[in-house]
C-alpha cells in the first residue's frame, strides 16, 4: 500500500515536471527546440504507458480553457510537433506513444463539453496535418480517428466543425477515400458559419467536381470565403486546365468583386499565377485565353487593371505603324501600302492601350491648368510625355489609317472584331486639319454607303449576316460608325445633314417602290442611326430629307413592306422616332398598334417594344390621345372580379386604349400557328416588364389610366405565381425588383395592391369564379400558390413607405392624434381597407358553400386576423365590428381560426372609443363607397356589434338525407336553434342565446340519433355520395 501511494507521488512529480515543460513552451516559440529534446528525454525515461498517463493529466488544462489565445495555441503546435516527432534511437516508444495519445484525443473528442471536444479537434487536426507520410500508425486507428472526425463534422458548434474539416483535408485527396470528399460536397452549400465555409474551401483538392463548387464559393455573402476561393484557384487550378468561360466568370467577378480585398487577391491570381507562370508576361497571350471576340468587356476589364497597376511595359518599336509593312506610289500620287492583318487581342490591346495613354495625358493636363508654378510644370511634362508616346502608336496621318481599316474590313467577317476596335482608335485622331477631315469624310461615306452582309444558303438565297437591324449587322458597329462621324463632323447639326443626305440617296429607290429588301434594310439601318444619335428634329430642318418624309415616305411604307425583316426594322424606327417627336403622330401609333395587334411573332414583339418605350416616355394619355379613344379604359368597365371579362377579342378596334392592348397581349396566348414556346414567352416576358415599369412610374402620369392599375397589378402577380412563371425567369426575376419597391413608394401603390387582393385571390384559388380545378394534387399545388400569393400581398401591405413618402404623408395629416409614429394612410391605402374587403367578400358567400369555397374563405380569414386597425379609423372599426358578425359563424367548424376571429373582434370593441355607439346606414356605405364594394346583404343599423355566441357542435353521427317524416313541432324548434341562424336580419333576437342552451340543444340532438333504428342506417350507405355530404357547418336536422 506504501509503495503505490509512492508511486503516484512519483507520478504526480513526474507530471508537474512535464506540465512545467509545457508551461515554458507556451511563453515562447523559441524555446520549442530545447524543450522538445528536454520532453523526449522524459519520454525515453519512461515506460509508455507512465509517460502517457503523466502527459494527459499535465495536458488536461488545456482542455478546460476554451479561448482562443497565442498562447494556447503555442501549446497546441508544440504537443503536435512532439506527438509527430519519431527518434531513430528509439521508434518503438515513439510509434506507441502517438497511438496512445491518439485514442486519448478520439475519447476526448467525444465528450460532452464543448470546449474538450473543440481542444481535442484541434490537436487531432495539427497532428494529421504535421505528420510524415513515413508514420507508423496501424490501419485500424487511422480508421478510428477517421470516423471519429466524421461524426464532429455535424458538431454543433462551428469551431470544432472547422479543426473537423481540416484534419479531413489531408485524406480528401486519396482517391480510397472518396466519401471524404462526398462529404465535404454535401457540407459546404449547406453550411451557415463563415469561418468552416472558408476551411472547406481551403480543404477541397483540385479536380472537376470540386472546381464548380469552388467557383460557386466566389459570390458568398462573405468576404474571407470569396477571398480564399480565389486563393484556391489560383494555387490549384492551373490556367490551361480553366475552360474559357470559367476563366472570364472567375475575373469578371474578382476583379468587380465590392471588397478591396477580394479584388486585389483576383489580381493576384490573375499577375502571378496567369499572367506570368501561364503566359510569361505577354498580356496579348493572357487575352487570347478569354477569347475576347465572344467576352469584349471582360477582354477591357483586364486591360483597363493591367494598365493601372502598370503590369505592361511597351517596348521600343513596339506601335501600329509596324503593321504597314511597305509603301509605295500608287495611281493618284498616294502612298499604298502592305497591311500586317491584326489579330482580334491584338486589336483590342492597342484600343486599350491608347485609350488609357490619352486618358492619363488628359487628367495630367488638367492637374496641370490647376496648379502652378513647378508642380504645373510637371505635371505637363508628364501629359506631354503621354500625348507623344501615344502619337508614336497611332498612325501617322489619317490615310494610314484609313487604309489599314479598309484592309481589315475587306478581309471579311473574320476581322469584324478588329475593325471595330480600328474604327474606335478614329476618336483619338486630329481632324482639325482641312485636309485630314476631307479624307475622313470620304471614309465615312464609304461606310455608311456599304451594304449589308450576305451569304447564300444552300438553295441559294441571300441571307443577311448579323440582325438585319443595325447598321453592319450588329449594334457595336453602328456605334462605332457614328461615334467616328461624330467625331469628324463635330459641328453643331453637321452630323444630321451628312447622314441625311445619305438616307435621301438610299431612300430613293424605296420611294420609287422599285427597291428590294436588301436596300430597304440598308435604308432603315443608317435612319436608325441617325435617330439614335440625334436629340432632336431641330438639326434636321435643313437636311436633305425632312422628318416628316421620312415618316411618310420611308418609315410607314416600310411598317407595310411584304418582308418581315423590311417590317421589323421600320417598326423599331418609328419607336425610336416617337421619342424625338414632341407630340406622337397619331399615324405612327395607329402603325404601331395595328402591327401589334394583327402582325406575327417577331413584328408583335417589336411593336410591344416600341409602344411600351413611348407609353413610359410621353405617358399613357398621350398614347391614347394619339390613338383618337375613349380615355376611359375599357378596362374599368370591367373592374368588378366576379365576372369573368373579355378585356380585348384582337380585332382593330380603335376605342381600346394602350392599357387595354396590352392587358389583352399578355392575356393572349395564341400568338399564330408558327408561335414557338420561346416565342411566346418572349412576347409575355416583354409585356410584363414594360406593364411593371408603367406601374412603377405611375406617379409620373396622373391621369384617367390610373383607375386600372389594379388590374394590371393581378395580372402581374398572376404571372408570378402561375403554373407557367418557371418558363419566365427573366420576367420573375424583374417582377421581384419590382414587388420590392412598388409598396414602398406611393400611398396610392398601396391603394392599388389593397384593391387587387380579392381579384388575384379569386383568379388564382381552384373552384372559384370558373377556375378549373383537376386532380387533388393540382389542386393542392394551386391552392399553395394562392396562399403564398396572399402572404406576399400581405407582406407588401405592411411595408413602411420610403422616407419622401413618409415625410410628405405627416405633413399632409399634420401629425397623429393618437400619437402613432407610422404615417397616417388613408383608409384605401391602409390595412383597414384591406381588412374591409376581405370581410365583405366573405360576408357575400351564400351560407351554403362548396367545399372550394370554404377553403377559399378559410384562406381569406388567415390573412384577415393578421390585419391590424389604427385607433384614428374608428368608423372602419365600427364597420369591421358589424362585418365580423357576419363572417365569424362561417369559420365555426375551423376552431383556430374561429378563436382567432374572436380575439380579432374583441380587441377591436376595445380600442372602439364609443362601443355602444351605432355606425349609421349612411356612414357605413360611404365607407363602402371609398372602397367601391358592395355588400349583398343590407346592414341593419339596429343590429348588434356584439359578438355571436359560440354555435352548437356540429353531430358526429352521420347524416341521414331519407329521413323526412318528423313531427312539425320539432323541426321547427330544431329550426329555430339550428347554427345557420346565429348570422340573421334581427342580432338583436339570438345574441342573448346563452351557451346553456347551445348544450341542450347538442344533447336533445344526440337523443335523437340514438333513437333511430339501424335499419335507416343500412338505408344510408345507398344514397348519393353528394347528398349524403350536406353542409359542413349545420347538420342535415336542420335543413327544412
Amino acid at each position: 500500500m506504501q509503495e503505490s501511494e509512492e508511486h503516484q507521488q512519483q507520478l504526480r512529480k513526474f507530471s508537474s515536471k512535464i506540465a512545467k515543460v509545457l508551461d515554458e513552451a507556451r511563453i515562447s516559440q523559441a524555446t520549442h527546440i530545447r524543450k522538445l529534446k528536454e520532453l523526449a528525454d522524459f519520454r525515453s525515461s519512461r515506460p509508455p504507458i507512465e509517460f502517457i498517463g503523466a502527459f494527459s493529466r499535465a495536458i488536461t488544462p488545456l482542455f478546460n480553457f476554451h479561448r482562443r489565445t497565442a498562447s494556447a495555441d503555442r501549446i497546441i503546435k508544440f504537443v503536435a510537433v512532439f506527438a509527430c516527432s519519431r527518434n531513430a534511437k528509439d521508434a518503438a516508444s515513439c510509434d506507441e506513444f502517438l497511438e496512445n495519445f491518439l485514442r486519448f484525443l478520439i475519447l476526448a473528442s467525444g465528450a460532452a463539453n464543448k470546449t474538450v471536444r473543440f481542444r481535442a479537434c484541434q490537436i487531432i487536426s495539427e497532428i494529421i496535418v504535421r505528420l510524415p507520410d513515413d508514420a507508423e500508425v496501424s490501419n485500424e486507428l487511422w480508421d478510428e480517428v477517421i470516423e471519429c472526425v466524421k461524426l464532429r463534422v455535424a458538431d454543433k458548434v462551428s469551431a470544432v466543425r472547422t479543426f473537423a474539416f481540416r484534419a479531413l483535408s489531408r485524406f480528401a485527396n486519396d482517391s480510397e477515400n472518396r466519401d471524404i470528399l462526398d462529404l465535404f460536397l454535401e457540407k459546404l452549400p449547406l453550411e451557415q458559419n463563415a469561418d468552416v465555409r472558408k476551411t472547406l474551401v481551403l480543404s477541397l483538392p483540385p479536380s472537376n467536381d470540386t472546381l464548380t463548387m469552388i467557383i460557386d464559393c466566389t459570390l458568398d455573402v462573405n468576404e474571407t470565403v470569396r477571398k480564399a476561393a480565389y486563393c484556391v484557384l489560383g494555387s490549384k487550378f492551373p490556367l490551361q486546365s480553366l475552360s474559357i468561360k470559367l476563366r472570364t466568370v472567375i475575373l469578371q467577378r474578382g476583379l468587380s468583386d465590392r471588397s478591396p480585398a477580394v479584388a486585389k487577391e483576383c489580381l493576384k491570381l490573375m499577375r502571378d499565377e496567369w499572367l506570368e507562370k501561364g503566359c510569361n508576361g505577354d498580356p496579348v497571350e493572357l487575352l487570347r485565353y478569354l477569347d475576347v471576340e465572344t467576352y469584349e468587356s471582360i477582354g477591357e476589364s483586364v486591360m483597363v487593371v493591367l494598365l493601372n497597376e502598370e503590369l505592361i511595359k511597351l517596348q521600343d518599336g513596339q506601335t501600329i505603324c509596324k503593321f504597314l509593312a511597305s509603301e509605295d506610289e500608287g495611281a493618284e500620287g498616294q502612298r499604298q501600302y502592305s497591311i500586317d492583318l491584326m489579330d482580334p487581342e491584338v486589336a483590342l490591346f492597342w484600343k486599350m492601350v491608347c485609350k488609357h495613354l490619352q486618358k492619363k495625358a488628359q487628367t495630367k493636363g488638367s492637374d496641370a491648368a490647376m496648379t502652378t508654378g513647378t508642380e504645373s510644370a510637371v505635371y505637363a511634362s508628364e501629359a506631354s510625355d503621354y500625348n507623344d508616346l501615344l502619337d508614336k502608336i497611332l498612325p501617322t496621318s489619317i490615310s494610314e489609317y484609313v487604309q489599314l481599316v479598309k484592309a481589315h474590313i475587306a478581309a471579311g467577317s473574320n476581322y469584324r472584331f478588329a475593325s471595330r476596335q480600328l474604327l474606335l482608335l478614329g476618336a483619338m485622331l486630329d481632324f482639325s486639319d482641312s485636309s485630314n477631315r476631307k479624307v475622313a469624310s470620304d471614309f465615312i461615306q464609304y461606310l455608311l454607303h456599304r451594304p449589308l452582309d450576305v451569304e447564300l444558303d444552300d438553295s441559294g438565297n441571300d441571307v443577311f449576316i448579323g440582325d438585319g437591324l443595325n447598321l453592319g449587322g450588329e449594334r457595336d458597329w453602328a456605334a462605332a460608325v457614328a461615334k467616328l462621324t461624330k467625331k469628324v463632323h463635330a459641328a453643331l447639326g453637321e452630323f444630321e445633314n451628312v447622314v441625311l443626305s445619305v438616307i435621301e440617296e438610299l431612300a430613293r429607290p424605296c420611294r420609287e417602290r422599285t427597291a428590294d429588301c436588301k436596300q430597304w434594310l440598308h435604308c432603315l439601318a443608317v435612319t436608325a442611326l441617325l435617330l439614335e444619335n440625334t436629340s432632336s428634329f431641330h438639326f434636321m430642318q435643313r437636311g436633305a430629307i425632312t422628318a416628316d418624309e421620312i415618316l411618310h415616305s420611308l418609315l410607314l411604307p416600310g411598317a407595310k413592306n411584304a418582308h418581315l425583316d423590311v417590317q421589323r426594322a421600320a417598326i423599331r424606327c418609328l419607336g425610336l422616332f416617337g421619342f424625338l417627336e414632341r407630340k406622337l403622330t397619331t399615324d405612327l401609333i395607329m402603325q404601331l398598334r395595328s402591327s401589334f395587334v394583327n402582325g406575327p411573332c417577331t413584328i408583335t414583339t417589336m411593336a410591344s417594344k416600341a409602344l411600351l418605350d413611348l407609353g413610359i416616355w410621353h405617358g399613357v394619355d398621350a398614347i391614347n390621345t394619339a390613338m383618337n379613344c375613349d380615355l376611359s379604359s375599357q378596362l374599368h368597365h370591367h373592374e368588378t372580379p366576379t365576372i369573368p371579362v373579355k378585356f380585348y377579342d384582337g380585332n382593330d378596334d380603335a376605342g381600346n386604349g394602350l392599357l387595354d392592348l396590352l392587358y389583352a397581349g399578355i392575356q393572349k396566348h395564341n400568338w399564330g400557328a408558327s408561335l414557338d414556346d420561346e416565342e411566346e414567352v418572349s412576347i409575355q416576358g416583354i409585356l410584363g416588364e414594360g406593364l411593371a415599369k408603367i406601374l412603377l412610374l405611375s406617379e409620373k402620369f396622373p391621369g384617367t389610366s390610373a383607375s386600372t392599375h389594379h388590374l394590371l397589378l393581378v395580372k402581374l402577380i398572376n404571372l408570378y405565381f402561375g403554373s407557367e412563371s418557371g418558363l419566365l425567369l427573366r420576367l420573375k426575376q424583374c417582377l421581384c425588383v419590382f414587388f420590392e419597391h412598388y409598396p414602398a413608394l406611393s400611398a396610392n401603390h398601396k391603394k392599388c395592391l389593397s384593391k387587387a387582393f380579392v381579384p388575384v385571390m379569386r383568379s388564382l384559388w381552384p373552384g372559384i369564379n370558373g377556375n378549373a380545378a383537376g386532380s387533388t394534387v393540382m389542386v393542392s399545388n394551386m391552392r399553395k400558390r394562392a396562399i403564398q400569393a396572399s402572404r406576399f400581398m400581405l407582406q407588401m401591405m405592411q411595408v413602411p413607405l420610403y422616407a419622401k413618402e413618409t415625410a410628405t404623408q405627416c405633413d399632409n395629416n399634420n401629425g397623429n392624434q393618437d400619437g402613432e409614429t407610422s404615417p397616417a394612410l388613408e383608409l384605401e391605402s391602409g390595412e383597414e381597407g384591406l381588412a374591409i374587403r376581405i370581410a365583405v367578400e366573405v360576408a357575400n358567400f351564400n351560407p351554403k358553400k362548396t367545399a372550394a369555397e370554404k377553403s377559399y374563405i378559410s384562406a381569406l380569414c388567415r390573412i384577415l386576423i393578421l390585419l391590424n386597425f389604427r385607433t384614428m379609423e374608428q368608423d372602419a372599426i365600427k364597420l369591421m365590428r358589424r362585418l365580423l358578425n357576419r363572417t365569424i359563424p362561417s369559420m365555426a367548424v375551423e376552431k383556430d381560426i374561429y378563436k382567432e376571429l374572436r380575439q380579432m373582434a374583441e380587441c377591436l370593441r376595445d380600442i372602439d372609443r364609443n362601443p355602444d355607439e351605432k355606425l349609421s346606414h349612411e356612414q357605413a356605405h360611404l365607407i363602402l363607397g371609398k372602397l367601391e364594394l358592395e355588400l349583398e346583404v343590407n346592414l341593419n343599423e339596429n343590429e348588434s356589434t356584439d359578438m355571436p355566441p359560440t354555435p352548437a357542435p356540429q353531430s358526429t353521427r352521420r347524416v341521414r338525407p331519407r329521413r323526412r317524416a318528423r313531427d312539425a313541432d320539432e323541426s321547427s324548434s330544431d329550426d329555430e336553434l339550428s347554427p345557420t341562424c346565429v348570422v340573421s336580419t334581427d342580432l338583436a333576437a339570438t345574441s342573448t342565446r346563452s351557451q346553456r342552451a347551445s348544450k341542450t340543444i347538442a344533447l336533445s340532438r344526440m337523443t335523437a340519433n340514438l333513437t333511430t333504428t339501424i335499419d335507416e342506417d343500412c338505408d344510408l350507405d345507398t344514397e348519393n355520395s353528394d347528398e349524403t355530404a350536406g353542409s359542413e357547418v349545420t347538420s342535415e336536422d336542420d335543413l327544412p
